[in-house]
């Protein structure tokens, strides 16, 4: 695995472009292909929310993602432009963590241009954003916390579908009371396919996140290594946070309210708005 990862690191240097002033910088068009994305139209959805990931770390878009035109040859010497994006690091960053989670190549990708700590930077301006965008930012991080957290699940002897559920109704059922996600999910009204966490709150969020991020971290930790076990860490830790709530009188999860919109609305709606609003920076190529 060691020697893959040094392979694959070394494609991600490759196509690196230094510029007259020393600047490294990436050309989406090649990173696409490197994270083996096909179509071009699939791999700018991936863009556009690592833009509006951008934007909600308070950081300048055009800084980081600025337009590029370039011309390409077509058949019979006929020619086409095209747009591409000339990527910094921390662009490159912002797309492998928005990227399909389910390659190999986006999660050394993610390793690679891991070079600076985003959720500091979130962390920093996070009080300034309106509730929508404390949403987006949350449950972007739950994203990738689930991804870990199945992963040390699974090193503990959660294997199968039915182990997994079970395990996650746990950790469910000890911050929302016994609730479990069916309970939680009729709860809120939502239909059959509406996921509970795409309609909180952020306040709820934020308590689902750290019930996440330290059933990861004991799982580690304590090394487990049966499925029962997994799910009572699991069950312990919610109930503790819950705990924790109830005695600083802050409103219990399941009490919350839940939001009109989804987190899927938002997101579109705030692409929209970050398409409409950035000022086009055109480089001749």
């Amino acid at each position: 695995m060691a020697k893959l990862e040094a392979e694959e690191y070394k494609t991600f240097e490759e196509i690196k472009q230094i510029d007259s002033n020393g600047i490294e910088y990436w050309f989406a068009r090649d990173l696409q292909k490197v994270l083996e994305y096909a179509k071009w139209e699939n791999f700018s959805k991936v863009i556009d929310r690592a833009m509006l990931a951008c934007k909600n770390s308070g950081i300048n878009v055009n800084d980081h993602f600025p337009d590029v035109r370039k011309t390409i040859k077509m058949p019979k010497t006929a020619e086409k432009d095209i747009i591409d994006y000339k990527l910094t690091r921390y662009a490159c960053y912002l797309i492998v963590q928005n990227g399909d989670p389910r390659k190999e190549i986006i999660a050394l990708g993610q390793t690679y241009f891991a070079i600076q700590t985003r959720r500091q930077e979130l962390a920093d301006t996070f009080n300034q954003l309106d509730e929508n965008n404390k949403r987006l930012v949350v449950r972007g991080n739950i994203k990738q916390w689930n991804q870990l957290l199945a992963e040390a699940a699974y090193n503990a002897g959660v294997i199968t579908d039915e182990e997994f559920g079970i395990f996650q109704n746990s950790g469910y059922m000890g911050l929302y009371g016994g609730l479990t996600v069916a309970d939680i999910h009729r709860r809120k009204k939502l239909k059959e396919k509406e996921k509970i966490l795409d309609f909180m709150g952020s306040t709820e969020l934020i308590a689902n996140l750290f019930r996440i991020s330290q059933t990861e971290e004991k799982l580690k930790l304590e090394q487990t290594s049966t499925a029962m076990e997994a799910n009572e860490i699991h069950y312990k830790i919610a109930e503790k946070i819950r705990t924790a709530m109830i005695d600083m009188g802050t409103t219990l999860p399941e009490n919350l309210p839940t939001p009109d919109k989804s987190i899927h609305i938002i997101e579109r709606e705030e692409i929209k708005k970050l398409r409409y609003s950035k000022t086009p920076l055109m480089l001749d190529e």
